[in-house]
């Protein structure tokens, strides 16, 4: 057996396998067990026409290998051999098509042991690729599909036939259309037949969701069978799988309705509401699956609010004008009655306009006319109406407090109601379609028959209190709404249970407290980005040019001179003052007394000169010979060639001192060292990656840079234009 190697006494140096090799047991049904080096470069056939020869077996066709892991039995290809670890058993067993063509010959003709048997073995094996295209090959599909019209399984074998015929469906080789409706009928007997097999139930609800959402043809089949109302009952089952089975068909049936209203209706019904709440939301360890077939029933209960979104307010629109109506009689006490009475006279119309201004509007002689843009368009009248009448004296407050201000002050209710609305839809994705595997949803939007407008009351008035904590202007009016959308986001991401908890934690998070947050994290990812290692490369590269830059300000400092006190011999203050300055050439230093303290003399005015190249050395602090302990601080000296040359320094000021030395040590070629020069180095190698980084925003630097990809292995390659 030439591809199959037999284990030798190895060194203690080389316990270590190549990489190519895997070191598997491989066993066989009434064979003892081998154990092999499975060498990974060997073609798939080679290895087992060894293992063949090995246990003297007839047609090496016949034969493949297996993993026999519980939760793993899939066939091993040359496709998925790179799963093969060390310590690994495999199976030698009957081919993907010799398993197939025996399990179909079992299913048509023989016992009905035989039969159980092979539907048990095929639910294990239908998961595999590779069998299943073997077993449509052997026209198998069809004969399920014949089996369970005819109704002839029941019990354990129904769920090993149902689950069977899901996973080989869910291979994609065949089409959902091949259906019929006599398939499609019985599969709702099943499912409204209450003494069903659980996982026969479980599959048979994943095969009307399929056929739902992958048949554009056969789904009016399915609807004649099931229906949301249908369907609620098993919400309400121990089974967690029933569960996210039928609250994924009802989602499916949703999604694929022809007539929205007759879905809402049914959606809007309390009970499925209430059975959501009730039985499925208190789990707290809900899987992945669930978690998205609960979002996918937020989006879809949220989205029935697209229309009104997408709908302009129509100034002959009587619903509508009488609702803006009703917001100005509910805000200021006025009488339905006498309003109608005098709603056709002018004069009064006109009088109208000073309440809708108080009340925030845009266009004060027309308000309807603020509701004509889309979105968020009447769906921002819907909510502020809800507001007015739901939380009848809170909608008086926020209007109160805003209408008694300086108009500078003021919050103008109906606009910021229309942009907070519009900011809630962008927030919820509403009229965006559910994605594949988002799983957000939030639980309190199960706790309310008008989720969306609660949620729009507790949103509103946060933003008339974080207004006043702003004390903000209509300048501000995208601040605000900035700051709202982050606290808004925030009390979102702790995921409350119900809109109570929502507004509790909405008065934790203050201005103050989001400013806070605010900075906390903006220091955090400062600190963090200065630590990755491609921004500490980035630093050193720019490093040299940063130094190059802060040299210039000193030595520009130094041209434009310095005042100084005169020195006694004891090194204290004299009376007078000495300027120095740098030439612009900057090969000598001019110096001498000065007159007046305010004078700033030209080079030609000082009478003394050192040139930088008899400069000798910079002396600071107790090296110098004017320092006193008790004295000045800030002493340093340039040292001559010759003693009579060297200057001796009283900097006015630290910042003086770090700037002069810096200077001269620049000058000299030495380094620059002082406290002044680091903390100038960090403040601009910051700036400067900040704005490098701009980019960047939104994008996690990795701590590593990606691995630079091998070359190809030829350069044969070009582009067409």
């Amino acid at each position: 057996m030439d591809s199959v190697k037999q284990p030798k006494q190895l060194k203690q140096r080389d316990m270590k396998p190549p990489e190519n090799i895997r070191k598997v047991a491989i066993t066989m049904e009434g064979e003892a067990a081998q154990f092999v080096e499975l060498d990974q470069t060997k073609p798939l056939a080679a290895i087992i026409e060894g293992l063949v020869e090995t246990w003297k077996l007839a047609d090496v066709n016949d034969y493949s290998l297996q993993f026999s892991d519980n939760n793993r039995n899939h066939y091993i290809t040359e496709r998925n051999r790179h799963e093969i670890g060390n310590g690994n058993v495999l199976k030698l067993t009957h081919s993907p098509l010799k398993t197939a063509q025996r399990i179909v010959s079992k299913l048509r003709g023989g016992s009905p042991l035989e039969k159980t048997d092979s539907l048990s073995e095929l639910a294990s094996l239908s998961a595999d690729i590779t069998f299943t295209s073997d077993f449509i090959g052997q026209r198998g599909h069809s004969l399920l599909i014949d089996m369970v019209e005819h109704g002839s399984v029941s019990g354990l074998s129904l769920g090993h036939l149902m689950k069977s015929f899901v996973q080989v469906m869910d291979s994609n080789i065949v089409s959902w259309e091949n259906l019929q409706q006599k398939f499609i009928q019985m599969i709702g007997k099943y499912i409204n037949n209450s003494g069903t097999e659980v996982t026969a139930l479980q599959s048979a609800l994943e095969i009307m969701e399929s056929i739902i959402l992958q048949s554009t043809t056969k789904s009016t089949f399915v609807e004649e069978e099931v229906s949301p109302r249908s369907l609620v009952h098993f919400l309400e089952s121990g089974n967690p799988q029933i569960k996210k089975a039928s609250l994924a068909l009802i989602n499916a049936l949703f999604i694929r309705a022809n007539k929205r209203k007759k879905m809402s209706d049914d959606y809007q019904s309390k009970r499925i509401r209430v059975e959501v709440h009730k039985h499925i939301l208190p789990n707290p360890h809900l899987s992945g699956d669930m978690k998205h077939q609960l979002y996918v029933l937020q989006s879809l209960l949220l989205n029935m609010l697209e229309e009104r979104m997408s709908l302009p307010a129509d100034e002959n629109d009587q619903e509508s004008v009488k609702n803006i109506t009703e917001l100005r009689n509910i805000a200021f006490h006025i009488d339905s009655d006498l309003q109608i009475s005098t709603i056709q006279n002018s004069a009064k119309r006109q009088s109208y306009a000073k309440d809708y201004k108080k009340l925030g509007f845009q266009n004060t002689l027309k308000p309807i006319e603020d509701f004509t843009e889309t979105p968020p368009g009447v769906l921002a009248l819907d909510t502020m109406l809800y507001f007015a009448k739901t939380y009848c004296e809170n909608y008086k407050k926020v209007v109160l407090e805003n209408s008694c201000k300086d108009d500078e002050h003021d919050c103008p209710i109906a606009k910021v109601s229309i942009h907070l609305t519009k900011m809630l839809c962008d927030i919820l994705d509403i009229g965006v379609s559910p994605s594949e595997e988002n799983q957000r949803y939030h639980p309190m939007f199960f706790t309310h028959d008008h989720p969306f407008h609660e949620f729009y009351c507790h949103c509103i008035q946060l933003l008339s209190k974080t207004w006043r904590e702003m004390r903000a202007t209509s300048q501000d009016f995208t601040k605000v709404l900035n700051v709202v959308k982050e606290q808004i986001t925030r009390t979102l991401d702790s995921h409350p249970s119900s809109f109570e908890i929502f507004r509790n934690e909405l008065t934790k998070l203050t201005y103050s407290e989001i400013t806070n947050l605010w900075h906390q994290e903006w220091k955090m990812k400062d600190d963090w980005e200065s630590k990755v290692r491609p921004v500490m490369e980035l630093k050193e590269k720019l490093k040299p040019e940063i130094m190059e830059l802060i040299k210039q300000q000193r030595l520009n400092c130094l041209m434009s001179g310095g005042m100084f006190p005169k020195v006694r011999v004891g090194g204290t203050r004299a009376r007078g003052q000495w300027f120095c300055r740098l030439s612009p050439n900057m090969k000598v230093l001019h110096y001498g007394d000065v007159v007046g303290e305010s004078t700033q003399p030209t080079i030609e005015q000082l009478s003394h000169k050192l040139a930088v190249v008899d400069i000798k050395s910079l002396l600071t602090g107790k090296d110098c010979s004017h320092y006193v302990r008790k004295g000045p601080a800030h002493v340093f000296t340039i040292q001559a060639d010759t003693e009579d040359q060297s200057l001796n320094f009283i900097a006015n000021s630290e910042h003086q001192f770090n700037i002069w030395t810096d200077g001269v040590n620049a000058l000299l070629g030495s380094p620059m060292t002082s406290d002044q020069t680091t903390h100038d180095l960090e403040t601009l190698l910051s700036m400067e990656i900040k704005l490098r980084l701009l980019d960047t925003e939104g994008v996690t630097i990795p701590e590593q840079p990606p691995p630079i990809p091998e070359d190809p292995p030829n350069f044969d390659f070009f582009y067409k234009y």
